[in-house]
């Protein structure tokens, strides 16, 4: 039987302190029933003594789906000048009625002396008298020795004292703290094992920030070190370099190591909650993150394509469908017969490996890319060109011409854009014109009012993202230009890219793959 690790998760006040990240009270109370759904035993909602914010999603999700067991709130302890009965903060906590609570304390000597200004033996009462009252009105009552692994390196002696003020306290769980982010993995296992000798078979947990690069790895050593508790956030949001993220730590736990962090089966549900908290707070998702980025499980080195196809785990320690992610082959100039076959399969297209066509294929892809193409991020444009280059392609329409007018003077007030288009489809000619909110925007118009006659399910289909990018530095605007534009139906999005000196050209190109595309896909389901 596997051994099981609590997972605490801090997104909600940890991980709201990184600088690109705010979430409503709405937010955080749909981030907290995803965690719980996913399995997570603790969620830290925040700290309520510092922000009507925190107050309000401590109220409001007690209307949601998480049972108050799951929900904690985090503070300090108590003032050096007060008693706990007449402290704002610990007052705080017990107002928004959780069962769980977190408050934190120095553990550096350094921190006791210099930021509270007070005693070292007076700290100790505050870490001790605080957690004592709070252990009598709650069901659980974390510490969190903060600077524990700096103060441990500054005064082991002391450090030490500080967490046996708070095993007289019977605190539920001290949880060691790499507050500043700096301490180095080997010290992280030979510290907890030192502790342990102190503390013996008391339950003991870890916090770790990213300023080094080193929280998961950091995390999931001191588990193998004894530790049964970690706090980490979703995607390692946090201030300064962010916190350990436990989209790595549960999966490392979990499929290395055998510890169960969240049930088995909700194991597969770690993409989609990874994506989900992102789109919450209307954050860019890493391609790269480990286990649940795009490109996790991506292979681009014909080498590499050649060997997952025989078999997957020569280039992927995982199976990707373990955390709901997939394997995924990408197209370049690196590309060779392994890639191209990989990807006929998933067009569904019926590929013979000896079919000379294959080559050309790859020749034209080659050439495509030295001019600036990019199909990575427009595998519909690739498909295309894959199926034009094998001759398995009907053209459903003739692109003839096209103009552009855009047109500004000073009592306008913003400039005019025009565009022409010449399209034939099954011999009847379209010269159609359209106007529209930039030059793109008014070819898009006016290729599909051209094309609504013929094909009416155009209707449903919309672009949803247009990027550009200069590939010639130093050519001004000379330069060429390259388009990818993402566009969506009723059934999913799909990209495609254009490469031309003209941005407008670039443009007309990407558009009319994306149609093409479209009416392709459409056909096929009839």
């Amino acid at each position: 039987m596997s051994k099981r690790v609590e997972i605490y998760d801090t997104t909600l006040r940890d991980g709201t302190q990184s600088e690109d990240v705010n979430f409503t009270i709405a937010d955080k109370v749909k981030i907290a029933e995803a965690l719980y759904d996913f399995g997570v035993r603790y969620i830290e909602g925040g700290w309520p003594g510092s922000n009507p914010r925190d107050i309000g999603f401590f109220k409001a999700v007690k209307g949601s789906s998480v049972p108050d067991d799951h929900i904690a709130a985090f503070g300090s302890t108590r003032r050096a000048k007060r008693t706990c009965d007449n402290d704002e903060n610990i007052q705080a906590l017990l107002e928004v009625e959780v069962p769980n609570l977190t408050i934190f304390g120095k553990t550096w000597d350094l921190h006791v002396t210099e930021a509270l200004k007070i005693e070292l033996d007076q700290n100790l009462e505050l870490i001790n008298d605080s957690l004592s009252y709070l252990k009598t009105k709650v069901d659980r009552a974390f510490y969190d020795a903060e600077h524990f692994f700096d103060g441990y390196k500054a005064n082991k002696e002391y450090a030490l004292r500080t967490l046996k003020a708070a095993m007289d306290a019977k605190a539920d769980c001290i949880i060691l703290c790499d507050t500043n982010g700096g301490t180095m993995p080997a010290e992280i296992g030979s510290i907890i094992d030192e502790v342990r000798k102190v503390t013996g078979d008391y339950p003991l947990g870890i916090h770790c920030h990213n300023d080094s690069d080193c929280a998961v790895a950091n995390s999931v050593i001191a588990v193998k070190h004894g530790i049964v508790h970690v706090q980490g956030t979703v995607n390692g949001y946090g201030e300064r370099c962010g916190n350990a993220n436990i989209m790595s730590v549960i999966p490392n736990l979990q499929l290395k190591y055998g510890y169960e962090c969240v049930p088995v089966d909700k194991l597969k549900n770690l993409r989609t909650v990874s994506r989900y908290i992102n789109e919450l707070g209307n954050l860019k998702h890493n391609i790269h993150q480990p286990y649940v980025g795009r490109s996790a499980f991506a292979h681009k080195g014909g080498v590499h394509v050649s060997a997952i196809m025989k078999n997957s785990s020569t280039y992927e320690h995982i199976e990707p469908e373990l955390v709901g992610n997939r394997q995924r082959v990408l197209l370049s100039d690196l590309s060779g017969k392994s890639n191209l076959i990989y990807k006929a399969k998933d067009f569904g297209l019926d590929v013979d490996s000896s079919d000379p066509k294959i080559n050309a294929v790859v020749e034209r892809l080659k050439e495509l890319e030295n001019k600036g193409f990019q199909f990575e991020g427009a595998e519909a444009s690739f498909e295309l060109l894959m199926r034009k280059t094998m001759g398995t392609f009907t053209p459903f329409f003739d692109s003839i011409s096209y103009r552009v007018i855009d047109e500004m003077n000073t009592n306008m007030g913003s400039p005019l854009a025009e565009a022409t288009v010449m399209i034939k489809v099954d011999g009847e000619q379209e010269h159609t014109a359209a106007a529209g909110n930039g030059p793109v925007n008014a070819i898009d118009n006016a290729i599909r009012k051209a094309l609504l006659n013929f094909y009416p399910n155009l209707k449903d289909m919309e672009l949803v993202d247009y990027k550009v990018r200069i590939l010639t530095t130093g050519t001004g605007t000379e330069a060429v230009t390259r388009v990818l534009v993402e566009s969506k139906d009723t059934d999913g999005t799909w990209g495609t890219v254009g490469v031309a000196t003209n941005i407008v050209d670039a443009s007309y190109q990407a558009l009319m793959d994306s149609i093409e595309y479209k009416l392709l896909k459409d056909k096929e389901k009839e």
